[in-house]
């Protein structure tokens, strides 16, 4: 039997139905459409579904979607300004930090949820806010480096 929840994403407030063993991801990928949250293992070991759930990042894969009630939720989609990337999609861009893809999502937010936290963050602090995102095509320097230099920039 679906049930009514109430989901405020992106700033805009959504009622769904949802049975109740379906998770966030789920929810946000099939329901409303937000495909830049990304299913990796589906056990909460990559962070590729790491959203901003009331102000923490959080595996979206293991959070079932009717435990989600009421909360606001931040996706990538909710990140840039209309069609201006936020400073850290900005030097994730800029600085080389992206390769195929598919985990950045999970790194922006974790990231965006660290500096909000945190507007110095050190190369130590930043390893560990991103320690629950896995990335399979780099190294993680120029991750770490993006995210230092946007940690920079929206101090300015």
């Amino acid at each position: 039997m679906k049930q009514i929840i109430t989901l405020t994403v992106n700033k805009e407030i959504y009622e769904i139905a949802v049975a109740p063993n379906r998770t966030l991801t789920q929810a946000l990928r099939e329901d409303l459409n937000l495909l830049g949250t990304k299913e990796g293992c589906g056990i909460g070991d990559c962070g590729a579904c790491t959203v901003i759930l009331d102000g923490r990042p959080v595996n979206s894969c293991l959070i079932l979607a009717v435990q989600a009630n009421g909360s606001e939720i931040t996706t990538i989609e909710g990140v840039a300004n209309g069609r201006d990337l936020h400073p850290l999609q900005e030097a994730f861009v800029e600085h080389g930090a992206i390769q195929c893809g598919f985990c950045t999502p999970g790194m922006v937010l974790s990231a965006k949820s660290l500096i909000e936290k945190n507007q110095n963050p050190t190369e130590l602090e930043i390893r560990e806010a991103l320690s629950g995102n896995l990335c399979r095509c780099t190294g993680y320097q120029k991750i770490v480096e993006a995210v230092k230099i946007a940690s920079e920039n929206m101090k300015k």
